[in-house]
């Protein structure tokens, strides 16, 4: 009697996947131009799935601990979104750890607090959700201030020849290191926290230029009082990762991986010159089919209760 293979370990590369769609399009992969034009398509196909919902094997937990009278704090440039976040006092402590709700609020919300320095263990916390981008030309330099450097690791103040194209409050780069500031006066960038976003505080010297960043990140409420010993803990949905060369296997769970194929298949379709149009609905359809089987699966199973709340007036 035959036996199983007793393996569980089936993938495929990038350029099986990509061979496979092609001839789902009823044509077959000959060019390094074909498999630049559908690696492109497939890193398009997972931001879509992104758009269309949580994704679970992308769901990943960060920390940030938080400094007394910082309330703002970047995140990883690839997170799409915060799904859940808690300030965890005690960090590290077996005993006396303890996590604490931290509510998400809008913009509006945010804007309306009335004095947003007010210290204190955080218990609201507002997202910007930002491109994560870096400008690709300087906005500025450092200018000379008659020390050397004029920027040492430890300054708070930073000063730069314009700041006339600098947002008011934001994030710069000077050579590696990332930098967030809370306000201009003059040229001068005042209330700097050094070594952002995994950088570390270095010196800088004139003429150094500045870069604009746009990190996403987080707002804090009340500002961290000293000795709280407050980390915020938060689970986040990430990007996908890029498709890569040829030779990488797709950052999804192998439950996706038709899913994969169906998808590219009927982006190519659209792309590729004598394709039946039928056959490109049908493409699509099944795109559509697979997708919905593969996303069915991909969700929460534990189960949840609801307990109706009940007022009473006398």
């Amino acid at each position: 009697m035959a036996s199983t293979s007793g393996l569980t370990t089936f993938n495929l590369d990038l350029s099986e996947i990509v061979e496979e769609a092609f001839e789902r399009c009823g044509t077959q992969l000959r060019t390094g131009y074909d498999l630049r034009t559908a690696r492109r398509s497939l890193n398009l196909l997972t931001i879509e799935w992104a758009n269309r919902g949580i994704n679970l094997w992308t769901v990943e937990e960060g920390s940030i601990v938080l400094t007394a009278g910082q309330a703002i704090y970047p995140i990883p440039t690839d997170t799409i979104d915060l799904l859940d976040h808690v300030i965890r006092q005690n960090n590290g402590s077996s005993s006396n750890q303890t996590d604490i709700n931290i509510s998400r609020i809008s913009e509006p919300t945010y804007s309306s607090i009335p004095n947003k320095l007010t210290t204190g263990r955080p218990i609201q916390v507002y997202f910007t959700r930002q491109s994560g981008l870096t400008d690709a030309t300087a906005t500025t330099t450092l200018a000379s201030t008659g020390t050397t450097p004029p920027v040492s690791a430890v300054d708070t103040s930073i000063t730069v020849v314009d700041a006339t194209n600098l947002p008011s409050t934001g994030w710069i780069q000077i050579d590696s290191e990332t930098i967030g500031y809370t306000n201009i006066v003059g040229n001068v960038l005042t209330n700097c926290w050094r070594g952002q976003n995994g950088t570390t505080a270095a010196s800088h010297t004139a003429g150094t230029s500045v870069y604009s960043q746009y990190l996403p990140t987080i707002n804090v409420w009340p500002t961290p009082n000293s000795g709280g010993d407050y980390t915020f803990v938060y689970w986040r949905m990430r990007r996908i990762q890029d498709a890569g060369t040829g030779v990488n296997i797709a950052d999804i769970p192998f439950r996706f991986i038709n899913c994969l194929v169906a998808g590219l298949a009927y982006l190519l379709s659209v792309k590729i010159q004598g394709v039946d149009p039928q056959r490109v609905m049908f493409l699509k359809a099944d795109y559509e089919d697979q997708f919905g089987l593969a996303s069915a699966e991909d969700r929460e199973t534990a189960p949840v209760r609801f307990v109706p709340r009940t007022l009473f007036y006398s």
